[in-house]
């Protein structure tokens, strides 16, 4: 589960979760071509300078406690052996997503996509089949790792969506637009950066605000007709 996930509406970041919830699956497929083909080729350089850094102590109760988690937590997974694969349930989260979480949503369908999400985290916890076992290379338990983070990631992403009542940029709320279908913002209730902190197992995120306050750029908003 991620403690912290930053979703901002407010600028085009193309990677990792900044920009998640406006541009959608664009910032996404960024991030997956940012760790998966650019991480390896790049994360040696950046080892390489810290050869002479003296190593941390694996001895801090820190390490333990996240030791024991990742392993209760693949303890878990394996215990289940039920029915449904990692694909196939990764593949209802994608339609969910895609289908209402997308480049333009309502209130309804990120409503009704918390509640799919919720309903595929349950099915995922209670009836997902992980085969081979977990002290051997396990791509299938590799994957479902990754979907857990996924769920987390996608419900969040409705969440905060649901939360902003406005259209700015790619962020489109179908009720929220000019007579000319352009982009209605509201940058007298919505001129922050979002941030949302991790509560607890099953519990709703908190949200932390960070106002944006510009000394040199007067915001606008866009036209993409002309």
């Amino acid at each position: 589960m991620l403690g912290k996930v930053n979703i901002e509406e407010t600028d085009n970041y193309d990677f990792s979760d900044h920009g998640a919830n406006r541009l959608g699956a664009s910032a996404l497929m960024q991030g997956l071509a940012d760790g998966y083909f650019v991480l390896p080729y790049t994360i040696q350089n950046y080892l390489a300078d810290q050869i002479g850094v003296p190593r941390m102590s694996t001895d801090r109760p820190e390490f333990a406690e996240a030791e024991k988690a990742v392993n209760d937590k693949i303890q878990r997974l394996m215990s289940i052996q039920g029915t449904e694969s990692v694909d196939t349930i990764h593949k209802r989260l994608g339609l969910v997503m895609w289908d209402f979480v997308g480049m333009g949503r309502t209130a309804e369908s990120l409503r009704t996509a918390i509640q799919k999400i919720d309903e595929i985290k349950k099915d995922f916890w209670t009836n997902v089949y992980i085969p081979g076992t977990a002290d051997s290379l396990n791509n299938e338990l590799e994957k479902a790792l990754r979907l857990a983070d996924f769920i987390e990631i996608g419900r969040l992403m409705a969440v905060d969506a649901l939360n902003r009542e406005e259209s700015c940029g790619g962020h489109f709320r179908e009720e929220y637009q000019t007579e000319e279908g352009e982009a209605l913002r509201q940058d007298d209730k919505f001129s922050y950066v979002a941030c949302w902190r991790y509560t607890g197992e099953d519990k709703e995120p908190e949200l932390i605000k960070e106002p944006l306050d510009y000394e040199f750029t007067e915001r606008k908003t866009r036209n993409y007709k002309s």
